[in-house]
């Protein structure tokens, strides 16, 4: 009896064992590792990866995503758990969605489960269903019979009539709201509809007529077009020498074979300009915008369609790189050595590299465009890794912008400006064209000192200044957004003698009011953009000539085109020069290459100063007189006599924490006592701003001889840093390939 019962038992384990399966789930949870759980009952024959499930962890129901169906685990199995329910029937990713994310995961350093519900939309995280709604489209009815009052309505109507159906969406990222929208389709001039889900290869769309291409331009796309499977272009052009005429050929000849394409940009390029061109050339084509911006519902449609087909091309900031395209045909990307293109939170990925990778395993072709490449793409480039492909000539310019450095020692400057800049700049509004001058500090003053004993305005969270704000009346710390109230005498003296130090975009924008009466000053940065609609505004007035002197940060100065800009002059170059960080040249290269480009795209060569205190500083006599890629090329060599990126590789461990000691010694214990093959490690250092909110900042450099060594290296250190003592008392991260040392 007692053996029977015995044989029954184990036929039952037997039949049990036969009719469970094992899933490998990813969970968004801080561990590095993934999850396995039973399947039991109804789903052992229908499973899938890629599919959403709700697990139980610890004393919570969390969700979760299957990665893999395993036969086994190092598990004991009495110790697992069961799936408690499948959200969804079909996968919400594909395998190439995952092994994008495993490799994304691995490189960075950063939780699998984390990685993949960062590259996901909120309402996907949440558990919502895929199909959960539709985008409503909006198109242009009869004209009005009478003019409309609102400038806003007006433009809305407008663009409807010239770019067709538009989804809300794409309607609200380019400025216009939804009351815009409601007063439109009150006076029957919109019409509001849900756009069939059908392929956008079923559509109907056509080519309009494009602008002949110059002989540089010719060559560049006959190389794209000829290329086979995976292929990287660095197309090196100068401000201005048409790169988006060349995007435009390569994504016809793309369109052409029925796949879709992605158009990367920096967040500050996502202009309705660049907009409506891509929609002017295509007309009719399903073409999606991705930013920042997007509500979660939007997020998710916009996913819905690449993955099932329905548009044709996404033009997208950085985290567009991880939507799931159908059939994606080319990537390409906009300014590729813009730094929003990294993430500086979380998981500390770059888009453009992780596009190079996508475009390998996909065997796609892949542009990065810049009239200022980074150094590791042209790295790349001169190395044969990538193909170089040059505009070197200006599509509307006969010649190149003149230059000229003032110096600043021994000046009586008005606000920052040489009196030799002020003549200029009248002598050009004279003529009838506009002025843009560029200094990357908003605010009015950088801070304010007593006259008496030397006193500044710190913050009393972070080693920083509070910028003088006139407008609100106020100080505001930039770094941790403290805002105290301005003093009527100074903390430590008691002196009234309280002063501005310094000049800030609102202060010059105050100044020129004064100075040239006669002529309307814009000012842009991001104090007087914080309204939605501000820029696309302030944008509008500049390309009506309702403002002669332009003023403003980089969200002035880039992707831009203002065919009346004769002169550009840029404050602040020396900045750049000293710096503790060695990226500190290039950037500043890349900034008044992109600034300068600004200037002469009417057909007359434009004019350029920079004030300066280093006049005959080598590396500015070479850019001004050379210009960019010489300045590059040259740089390359001194990073290459330094041991430096791209010739060696480099990752940066933050650490930071309210008490100094236990920074220090967190990451003193990640400093071994003998050092490892092919790894140099310095620090721990402070950062360059060394406390930020209350918070203690502290760095340590890891630079490695190869990729291989350096990944090695990190994923041991990694695992020593989750065990520490100290891992939940110190905030830290890695961060894989830095663009700055901040």
């Amino acid at each position: 009896m007692f053996l029977a019962a015995g044989l029954v038992k184990l036929a039952l384990i037997r039949f049990t064992d036969c009719i469970m399966k094992l899933v490998e789930v990813a969970l968004k949870v801080p561990l590095d590792r993934t999850f396995d759980y039973l399947v039991e009952g109804d789903h052992t024959h229908d499973i899938l990866p890629g599919v959403r499930v709700i697990v139980p962890f610890g004393k919570r129901k969390l969700i979760g995503i299957v990665l893999a169906l395993k036969s086994s685990t190092s598990l004991e199995t009495e110790k697992l758990r069961a799936v408690e329910a499948f959200i969804d029937v079909k996968p919400i990713v594909s395998t190439a969605f995952i092994h994008l994310i495993r490799f994304c995961a691995k490189y960075y350093c950063y939780p699998l489960g984390d990685t993949l519900f960062s590259a996901l939309p909120a309402a996907l995280r949440q558990g919502e269903p895929l199909d959960k709604l539709v985008i409503h489209m909006l198109s242009a009815t009869n004209a009005p019979t009478t003019p409309l009052r609102g400038k806003k309505q007006r433009a809305l109507f407008d663009y409807l009539v010239e770019n067709g159906n538009s989804p809300v969406c794409e309607i609200k990222a380019l400025g216009f709201t939804q009351s815009q929208i409601d007063a439109l389709e009150k006076k029957t001039l919109l019409n509001r509809f849900t756009a069939p889900s059908i392929p956008w290869t079923e559509q109907l769309w056509q080519l309009s007529q494009k602008p002949r291409l110059n002989q540089e331009q010719a060559t560049a796309c006959a190389a794209i077009k000829q290329s086979e499977l995976f292929s990287c272009f660095l197309l090196e052009g100068v401000t201005g020498s048409g790169k988006t005429e060349v995007y435009l050929h390569a994504l016809e000849d793309i369109i052409k074979t029925k796949k879709q394409a992605l158009v990367l940009v920096p967040e500050i390029g996502l202009t309705p300009q660049t907009v409506q061109r891509f929609k002017r050339r295509f007309a009719g084509l399903p073409i999606t915008l991705w930013h920042s911006n997007l509500t979660d519902n939007e997020r998710l449609e916009v996913w819905r369609q690449s993955e099932s087909n329905e548009i044709a091309m996404v033009i997208g900031t950085r985290s567009s790189i991880f939507l799931p395209f159908a059939h994606l045909g080319m990537i390409i990307v906009d300014e590729e050595h813009d730094s929003s293109f990294k993430q500086q939170e979380g998981l500390r990925y770059h888009a453009r590299d992780l596009a190079a990778y996508r475009a390998a395993k996909l065997g796609i072709p892949l542009i990065l465009g810049s009239a200022t490449p980074a150094l590791e793409s042209l790295h790349h480039a001169i190395s044969k890794k990538y193909h170089l492909l040059t505009l070197q000539h200006r599509a509307q310019t006969a010649s190149a912008n003149q230059f000229a450095l003032v110096d600043m020692k021994g000046q009586i400057a008005q606000q920052g400006f040489a009196n030799t800049t002020l003549n200029s700049m009248l002598d050009t509004l004279k003529r009838g064209k506009q002025v843009m001058v560029f200094l990357n500090r908003r605010g009015f003053a950088p801070t304010l000192i007593c006259h008496e004993c030397g006193w500044l305005s710190g913050c009393n969270r972070c080693t920083a200044s509070t910028t003088y704000h006139k407008a609100i009346a106020q100080l505001v710390c930039h770094h941790c957004g403290d805002i105290r109230a301005i003093p009527k005498q100074c903390p430590d003296c008691g002196s009234t003698q309280i002063m501005p130090a310094g000049v800030g975009t609102e202060q010059i924008a105050e100044f020129f009011s004064t100075y040239f009466v006669d002529y309307p000053v814009i000012r842009i940065d991001r104090d007087t953009t914080r309204k939605k609609g501000a820029l696309e505004d302030a944008l509008d007035v500049i390309h009506q000539g309702g403002a002669k002197l332009l003023v403003g940060t980089q969200m002035l100065a880039k992707g831009h085109h203002f065919p009346d800009v004769a002169l550009v002059v840029i404050l602040d170059v020396d900045s750049g020069l000293y710096s503790s960080d060695f990226r500190a040249t290039e950037h500043m290269a890349q900034l008044i290459t992109q600034v300068s480009g600004r200037a002469g795209r009417s057909g007359e060569p434009g004019k350029v100063i920079l004030q300066t205190h280093f006049p005959d500083h080598p590396l500015l006599q070479d850019l001004v007189n050379n210009g960019y890629q010489d300045f590059a090329r040259f740089a390359l060599t001194e990073r290459q006599e330094a041991d430096l990126p791209p010739y060696t590789y480099l990752a940066l461990i933050r650490a930071q924490g309210q008490k100094f000691e236990l920074v220090m010694q967190f990451l003193r214990d990640l400093v071994p006592e003998q050092r490892s093959s092919g790894i140099q490690l310095l620090g721990p250092l402070p950062a360059p701003m060394e406390k930020i909110a209350g918070k203690y900042r502290y760095q340590l450099h890891i630079q490695a001889e190869s990729r291989s060594i350096l990944h090695h290296y990190l994923a041991q250190l990694r695992d020593y840093m989750n065990t520490h003592p100290l891992t939940n008392r110190v905030r830290w991260s890695i961060d894989v390939d830095p663009i700055d040392m901040y």
